[in-house]
């Protein structure tokens, strides 16, 4: 991609993560590529159970959440076919809407998420790299989820058929990929960096410039991209929250040890053992 904006706008993410205070702890050691590939698939067949799932085991909150996105897509795609033309959908406009819209393309944000696992290897950034890895999984999570709904649904595009967007017709409108990729990505950097709002608004920021782009370009219909957004978001969560679970605290497992039971029959010796891992 040619695009001022577009180098523009990666220097601007890149100056704001950059701007991270490098963590004074000690250096975590790098895991083997073997063992850390074997863990990150791990990850993401436990997310896809998860994800596939969440119907059966989600809170009261989120459920309210999702009622009123299904309520909202449903309404978008109602009304679809008009709200697609109603912008110029001039040659300039199609051509600078897919320009921009590379910046959510995979072949970008897999470069991205590579740019900060070995920026915080480098810069010995725990978070930096953890943030790389955590943007990797997830973008693996909602290349799977985004292409199971294409498949599904069949959607045809705005510039297919009579631009009427209809379902079960072998196409791949809904969701909108660039746009699912992109806010799960944007969702895992903003979670992770959440008391730092440059970062927080700049990550949502492109991920929505990606979504409206898609939309002005004509390649997907506003409820392919509220819906690829919306589930972007929710994976991104998921990969974060669930990065933080079992993860102990050095003071929480120093304070509290394990308790291990010991047995000698060779000299008849029995008690307790206290393991402390951190």
């Amino acid at each position: 991609m040619n695009s001022p904006l577009f180098v523009s706008l990666l220097l601007a993410a890149s100056a704001a993560l950059a701007q991270e205070p490098i963590a004074l702890c000690s250096e975590e050691p790098i895991e083997p590529a073997k063992h850390l590939a074997r863990e990150i698939a791990q990850d993401i067949l436990h997310d896809q159970k998860a994800i596939w799932t969440s119907p059966f085991h989600m809170t009261g909150k989120d459920s309210g959440l999702w009622l009123t996105f299904g309520a909202v897509t449903g309404v978008l795609i109602a009304t679809d076919s008009r709200s697609t033309r109603q912008l110029p959908n001039t040659g300039d406009q199609l051509a600078f809407s897919r320009n921009v819209s590379e910046v959510g393309a995979l072949y970008t944000l897999v470069p991205v998420v590579g740019g900060l696992f070995l920026s915080g290897v480098l810069t010995k950034q725990p978070k930096l790299r953890e943030t790389g890895l955590l943007g990797g999984e997830a973008l693996v999570d909602a290349l799977i989820v985004s292409e199971v709904f294409k498949v599904a649904t069949g959607r045809q595009r705005p510039l297919e058929g009579n631009s009427g967007g209809h379902f079960f017709h072998g196409s791949d409108s809904f969701p909108s990929g660039h746009t699912i990729e992109s806010f799960a990505l944007a969702s895992v950097v903003a979670h992770q960096y959440q008391d730092n709002k440059a970062i927080v608004f700049l990550s949502y920021g492109l991920a929505t410039l990606v979504g409206a782009s898609r939309f002005s370009a004509r390649q997907h219909f506003a409820s392919d991209i509220v819906a690829g957004g919306v589930m972007g978001w929710f994976i991104g969560r998921h990969v974060f929250e669930r990065s933080k679970e079992g993860r102990r605290s050095v003071a929480k497992a120093l304070l509290s040890p394990q308790v291990v039971p010991h047995v000698q029959p060779s000299d008849r010796s029995f008690g307790i053992l206290l393991a402390w891992h951190p």
